[in-house]
């Protein structure tokens, strides 16, 4: 089981937060992009969807963002300053440049072989089984802080880290555990 590639980790999924720390005019941006989509009795944040980095952005009228769909932080940040920079290139005045933050990265792995998730749910703490509500087995890794959803196939889904070095820190933790434990079969 030390082959590393049986548990590398594929990114489904990152999700970067911003602030442009100023009020937008959600109306006008809708009247200026075709590419946008603003339902305010719906939901209050304006989507802004890009095609190059396929990613969507929300933006509310506090002038805070939310993207999501990238597939790394680096991809994040860009798809928000491109936001940001078709916004200028329209004539909306932006101060400053956005802070960026991100806050949750989601990645699948695979363990190799099957987990005894009966067991698993026995032996590990922090955790949740109940098959007749949910497949998977829910564990809460506090360090580093990570939810791993566990499925008897072996495939893993991790959510929650910060960066791409947290899920794989966690996966390497959990499959050691699950070896330890003798929970793969």
């Amino acid at each position: 089981m030390s082959e590393r590639t049986k548990y590398d980790i594929k990114i489904q999924n990152v999700v970067a937060v911003a602030s442009l720390d100023q009020e937008m005019d959600l109306i006008a941006i809708m009247k200026v992009f075709g590419n946008v989509e603003y339902r305010p009795k719906r939901f209050p944040g304006l989507v802004f969807r890009l095609k190059q980095p396929k990613t969507a952005t929300l933006i509310f009228g506090n002038g805070k963002m939310v993207c999501t769909g990238a597939k790394s932080g680096k991809i994040a940040r860009s798809a928000v300053m491109k936001v940001v920079r078709e916004l200028r290139k329209e004539g909306f005045i932006i101060r400053g440049s956005p802070k960026i933050d991100v806050v949750n990265v989601v990645g699948t792995a695979d363990v190799g072989d099957k987990v005894d998730l009966e067991a698993a749910s026995d032996i590990l703490g922090n955790s949740m089984y109940e098959p007749e509500q949910f497949p998977g087995l829910i564990y809460r890794m506090k360090e580093p802080k990570v939810v791993i959803l566990i499925f008897r196939s072996g495939k893993l889904v991790l959510t929650g880290g910060k960066s791409e070095d947290q899920l794989n820190e966690a996966a390497e933790k959990m499959v050691s555990i699950l070896i330890e434990n003798e929970l793969i079969y």
